[in-house]
């Protein structure tokens, strides 16, 4: 690979990218500590020296990219000329080794069975559960009550998890896998950027100890749930057809595999959805221009009925402030890749081992391919906008043969939830700016305390 320290960002007529050199660092942790500090800035940071930096992680080497083109082929090549991280024993005790973890044939398999699961004809069918509780929510809220956003979006998207992946909400103990979710995610963000990293898995930090007792809590009760479902027979959920589904050769998924899809589920069912809404729900309150449109366009097209499935085409806008919300604060802030023999982006070779960084957070905010790229402005995504973006300049789920299968079923429910609560509500959240705080995914980094306001003839 090339230096040269006048090398601004990479051509995009097709010239080779050259490599900047980014920080220094400190010895044996290279920028790790920066990185810790605040990974979002640190991001931001590289962005601006260039299309492709050098750094070093905990004393590896490391490239990060910021340029769409060279975003996509990572992202493309996954699975061909890189290869996935191991991102630490933390999330490996939580999430397993389920599909967003596994790699090759074994990656392949699991992809195979879990996908059906969540392709549009079966979200469809979850589209009712989706709108139905969130009208328990909205029914449960009052005019001039107080609320914790962050806690009802926990508790209203773990509900619709529940029923969809387990089909009851009466099995297993909710309360408590929500909580030990809320715990691996912390020790997951605080470990992944903190020394924790560079750590062999056999040292015993009291991060990692937090982190087994949540995953003992998870397993218990998942298990407890998988075992009714095999007592009581299939069903129309998640975990009956996890139960049911079948590889090429005959074979199911193991009770291991069967307890690693369940939480992976779980958590793209019920965790990225929530912060999702929470914070679409922060800049709505924030830009009350936009929530206008919202609420025009919840007017005219539901009136006083509750929204379904085929709603979701015909609101166009209330998807525009998802898109946008995911552009501003994507729950997925980083991914990245391994180089192997042969690795090269751009037609720049790249060294195996090399360790390849991007974030959605860093290039969602590039203002070389958005307009005011601070600025929360969803109708950019409208058909007809004038604003060009290339693509994987917006990836909140990744891309490539690695897209997280849950996509389609968190954008649905994200929109209905936000139709039936904005058809009803407005939310005025308590002044003060509220900063991302980088866990497993991006979190606010307090409680978001906002008063109900009902609408005038939506309730």
């Amino acid at each position: 690979m090339t230096a040269d320290t006048g090398a601004r960002e990479q051509d995009r007529h097709g010239e080779v990218p050259v490599v900047v050199p980014g920080p220094k660092g400190v010895p044996l942790l290279g920028s790790l500590p920066e990185f810790g500090k605040d990974p979002l800035a640190f991001f931001e940071r590289l962005r601006g020296q260039g299309s492709v930096v050098s750094w070093n992680f905990g004393g590896k080497p490391s490239l990060f990219i910021a340029d769409p083109d060279l975003v996509g082929e990572l992202l493309r090549e996954v699975e061909s000329t890189f290869d996935q991280p191991d991102l630490g024993v933390a999330f490996r005790a939580v999430l397993g080794n389920g599909v967003t973890v596994a790699r090759g044939r074994d990656w392949r398999r699991k992809r195979s069975l879990v996908q059906p699961s969540v392709r549009p004809k079966q979200v469809r069918s979850y589209a009712a559960t989706m709108a139905s509780c969130a009208v328990d929510t909205a029914d449960g809220w009052r005019d001039g009550q107080r609320i914790d956003i962050k806690r009802e979006m926990a508790a209203l998207t773990q509900r619709i998890a529940v029923r969809t992946i387990f089909g009851t909400d009466a099995e297993g103990d909710v309360e408590a896998i929500g909580r030990a979710m809320d715990i691996a995610q912390r020790e997951i963000g605080a470990e992944f950027s903190g020394i924790g990293a560079v750590l062999p898995d056999w040292v015993p930090t009291p991060g990692r100890r937090r982190v087994k007792k949540a995953a003992a809590v998870i397993d218990r009760e998942v298990g407890r749930v998988v075992a009714a479902h095999r007592e009581d027979g299939e069903r129309p959920d998640l975990l009956s057809r996890l139960l049911t589904a079948q590889d090429e050769t005959g074979a199911r998924l193991s009770e291991e595999e069967i307890r690693d899809e369940t939480v992976t589920l779980y958590i793209g069912g019920h965790e990225t959805t929530s912060s999702t809404l929470v914070w679409a729900w922060y800049l709505l309150a924030r830009n009350p221009q936009v929530r206008a449109a919202l609420d025009e366009e919840l007017d005219r097209v539901l009136g006083d009925r509750e929204p379904g499935f085929d709603d979701f085409a015909r609101l166009p806008y209330a998807q525009a402030v998802v898109q946008e919300t995911l552009r501003l604060y994507p729950i997925l802030w980083l991914l990245t890749g391994i180089a192997k023999e042969g690795a090269s982006l751009g037609g720049l070779p790249i060294s195996p081992g090399t360790r390849v960084w991007t974030s959605q957070w860093a290039v969602h905010r590039d203002p070389r391919w958005y307009g005011d790229a601070e600025v929360f402005r969803p109708e950019r995504w409208l058909e007809g906008a004038d604003e060009s973006i290339p693509e994987y300049a917006w990836f909140p789920f990744g891309g490539g043969p690695r897209v997280c299968i849950g996509a389609r079923f968190a954008t649905v429910e994200a929109v209905l939830i936000l139709a039936v609560l904005g058809r009803r509500y407005d939310l005025d959240i308590d002044p003060g700016e509220i900063r991302p705080m980088t866990t497993l995914t991006l979190q606010p980094d307090r409680d978001m305390l906002a008063t109900v306001r009902a609408r005038g003839g939506g309730a």
